[in-house]
């Protein structure tokens, strides 16, 4: 009985010094696999500290004890204190993906609407951001559903209009862009190989402030561009291709593909900044110049997932009508007319009434929603909207865009005038010459008001050759003939358009 014991105990000694050659093998391995982190919890309570130190391989259970507290936390409404518990979920857990996800959700949307001030809802939106960029992706490298939060924060949070203060959502993110990429658009040159101690600099905020790598982000340019660096969507898509590249699951993948898709779309109608002079404020119009790849983002979906390619076929087809439209009110006739004939030949057998049309036929009716519009009343307020952004964007220098819509304005009468021939129906549904209108939006548009920037009223006057005391109660007005006759006159179909 001595022996076995002996013999026993001379194998238990060997385990143990076998144990500690291994052990530090072993550790190596499970840091290189990133199955195990060490660092200390900071900022946690005496007690958890203790118990984290204490019980090592135990932290799952404390996490998995903290995890259902953040639940019923959450339930309750106090979102605060849930918070602070998922920060510890993330220091004992750095590889469980769903509490980074679980939290920054929780501050950008549940947290960020307690506040009725739109700077303190910023803060909550930008440190989600931050959570999720800067914290969990340095843990979960690899995980799509990171990046998938991430660029739906862009895209929804900031992106979106469903939160009262997504204006200044905006506004900051273009604000800090605009400090390491003047005007949106990043010189890929320099950036890629800077050679002043300044573009060094501006790389270096990019990568290690907004983890934007030069290199990737002239990939999507070149994919999916030119995009607009200061908007969201721009970053909703970064991410979403970032995630691309990292994921090799095809469940993993597709949720990223609608992330790039469905930014494309937002970033096709409201991709591109502009200063409004007339109330100093920034605004947002359409990007024309991505139509061709968000176009193509629409069908890579629905070439990547056929059960769903009916559903995107049906919001494709939507988007080149928008396509079209947009182009056409933008004097890009040329371009409009190509993607007009592209949707007939794609999706003709789905337009119903559409079918066949032409494209000023549809671009009018666009305007009325119906081609056979005969109600006065609708046509005025067609009309003399039509006239307000001409003359808002001719004030505002887009005189592209403002011929443009001038030009639809005109039709627009001139296609009402055509389908009221007989005398007694003009009668009964009499619209005004178009000068009259003109007179009339000018008046409202020119007259002093508060809210109305006195420099943008002096810069349509310059643009239109209009008296200086035009609009004004004291002046002594053009008469509504020789003013009407000033305003710009719609260009002849296709002389200005964009190549």
């Amino acid at each position: 009985m001595t022996l076995r014991k002996a013999i026993l105990f001379v194998v238990i000694v060997a385990a143990f010094f076998a144990s500690h050659f291994l052990q530090g093998t072993l550790n190596r391995d499970r840091e290189a696999f990133g199955l195990t982190r060490t660092a200390i919890i900071s900022n946690a309570p005496p007690i958890l500290a203790f118990t984290t130190v204490a019980l090592g391989g135990f932290r799952g259970l404390i996490a998995n004890t903290l995890w259902i507290r953040t639940t019923e936390l959450q339930e309750d409404g106090k979102y605060f204190e849930a918070v602070q518990l998922a920060d510890w979920i993330t220091k004992l857990q750095p590889h469980f993906t769903s509490v980074w996800v679980h939290q920054a959700w929780n501050m950008s949307y549940n947290i960020s609407v307690k506040f009725p001030n739109p700077e303190d809802r910023w803060l909550w939106v930008q440190r989600a951001i931050e959570l999720l960029r800067d914290e969990g992706m340095r843990y979960n490298p690899h995980e799509a559903l990171m990046y998938r939060e991430l660029g739906w924060i862009y895209q929804h949070k900031m992106g979106a209009y469903l939160d009262d203060a997504h204006m200044t959502y905006k506004a900051r993110w273009a604000r800090q862009i605009e400090d390491v990429l003047p005007g949106g658009r990043p010189d890929y040159n320099t950036l890629l190989k800077p050679d002043t101690a300044a573009a060094s600099n501006r790389v270096a905020t990019l990568v290690n402030r907004y983890k934007l790598i030069p290199r990737i982000m002239k990939e999507v340019d070149d994919q999916y561009g030119p995009l607009e660096w200061r908007l969201p969507e721009t970053h909703a898509v970064y991410w979403a291709k970032r995630g691309l590249d990292e994921s090799k699951k095809e469940a993993d993948r597709a949720p990223l593909r609608r992330v790039v898709f469905q930014s494309m779309m937002t970033a096709f109608q409201r991709g591109r900044i502009y200063t409004n002079i007339a109330t100093r404020s920034i605004e947002l119009g359409p990007n024309l110049n991505i139509v061709a790849r968000t176009s193509k983002a629409y069908e890579d979906m629905m070439a990547g997932d056929e059960k769903m390619a009916d559903h995107f076929a049906k919001g494709h087809k939507n988007f080149l009508r928008d396509a079209v439209y947009f182009l056409y009110t933008a004097n890009r006739e040329r371009e409009a007319a190509q993607w007009w004939a592209y949707c007939q030949k794609k999706y003709g057998d789905q337009l119903g009434d559409q079918a066949g049309m032409s494209l000023e036929t549809f671009a009018i009716a666009r305007v009325s929603e119906d081609g056979n519009e005969t109600s006065a009343d609708r046509i005025k307020g067609i009309i003399t909207g039509l006239l307000a952004q001409a003359f808002f964007n001719l004030g505002n220098g887009e005189e592209d865009r403002g011929e443009a819509m001038l030009r639809l304005a005109t039709k627009v009468h001139a296609n009402f005038e055509a389908r009221t021939p007989n005398k007694s129906m003009r009668q009964r549904l009499s619209v005004a010459p178009i000068n009259e209108y003109k007179l009339e939006v000018l008046r409202d548009m020119l007259a002093p008001a508060d809210d109305v920037n006195p420099e943008f009223q002096n810069a349509l006057r310059t643009r239109l050759n209009l008296p200086a005391d035009f609009g004004r109660p004291a002046g002594t007005n053009a008469s509504p003939a020789a003013a009407a006759s000033q305003a710009p006159q719609a260009p002849a179909p296709g002389k200005a358009s964009r190549p």
